[in-house]
């Protein structure tokens, strides 16, 4: 395996432990996803990977080497997009895409065409010599990747990199991922988009208070929790009415979404429950699909459950409509 990490622990100040035993491994050629809900540990954990931070408790191995005790080798192997915007006012997206070309051991000439390929493929070609300081925060965010991708190192660490991205450019990012992957590197994937991280991740674990509470490919998540059917409701604007869903026992309201998991044998009675919500102008539209990877990540990580006791309140549980 090309990144080892085995019994990660770190607390902060305060007794907060981000990371708590965390273990996982990535080989190369693999898309490995960190999905979590903010503050579950996924950052914490990408900066002890290229040492910023000193682990209180567990080890760190890239190719085999110690990269706890030789975090400025670490860097020099992984090449990082943070989750933080990187701060490029006064220069332009190819100039700070070529400066990491060159400084990652790319020639003049390397990395020009290395940028020019990256802001085609990335749709960004009409920004390329903008001052960074105009650039919106999706463009800022495909010049981040761009920086990370145009000479990837053995490991590809990328932290939220859809943030602020437009849809049509966020399929042009994920395609790339996994062309990242495909050219040899073993690319670290920290997210919490849990739909659009099914399409990109070969693995991944789910992290929950410093924790991994799940790890697996998505079919075998899919598979070990019973996701099999699901059904999404979309409810009118405004609509405050409780609402039960009587054939499931985990129900997620999200908003105006409600999402309920379906037994086997469950999608007749879930088709007419949602058309008598949509016949009384209670619900938009609805859908009746395959269980999807956030399917497991709400059972497994947990959100509000409609049909749970101390979520009878308004506009979450209560008595059946229609």
């Amino acid at each position: 395996m090309l990144l080892e990490i085995e019994g990660l622990r770190k607390s902060y100040r305060g007794g907060v432990r981000a990371n708590d035993g965390l273990s996982l491994s990535v080989d190369e050629g693999e898309v490995y996803g960190l999905l979590g809900h903010n503050g579950a540990g996924k950052t914490t954990l990408v900066n002890q990977v290229v040492g910023l931070l000193v682990p209180d408790a567990g080890s760190v191995r890239i190719d085999g080497r110690d990269a706890v005790a030789h975090p400025a080798w670490a860097r020099t192997v992984c090449s990082v997009q943070p989750q933080a915007q990187v701060p490029i006012a006064g220069l332009t997206p190819r100039q700070v895409i070529g400066l990491v070309g060159r400084i990652r051991g790319l020639s003049s000439r390397e990395a020009a065409a290395r940028t020019e390929a990256l802001a085609g493929e990335l749709e960004i070609g009409e920004w390329l010599d903008t001052d960074g300081a105009r650039l919106s925060g999706g463009v800022k965010r495909l010049v981040s990747f761009g920086m990370a991708a145009v000479a990837p190192g053995r490991l590809v660490i990328l932290d939220e990199p859809t943030n602020d991205v437009d849809p049509v450019r966020r399929r042009h990012l994920w395609r790339m991922v996994r062309q990242l992957a495909d050219g040899g590197s073993a690319v670290l994937l920290v997210t919490h988009n849990v739909v659009e991280a099914e399409r990109a991740v070969d693995r991944l674990s789910i992290l929950d208070h410093g924790r991994s509470i799940a790890e697996g490919t998505p079919a075998e998540l899919k598979a070990r929790m019973g996701a099999g059917m699901r059904v999404e409701v979309v409810l009118e604007p405004g609509v405050q009415v409780p609402v039960v869903v009587p054939f499931a026992g985990h129900v997620v309201r999200d908003g105006h979404r409600i999402l309920a998991a379906l037994p086997a044998d469950g999608a007749g009675e879930a088709l007419a429950w949602a058309r008598s919500l949509t016949a009384a102008g209670v619900a938009q539209e609805f859908s009746l699909s395959p269980a999807t990877l956030e399917d497991v990540y709400i059972q497994v990580a947990g959100e509000s459950d409609v049909n749970s006791d101390d979520a009878a309140r308004p506009g979450a549980a209560g008595e059946e409509v229609a």
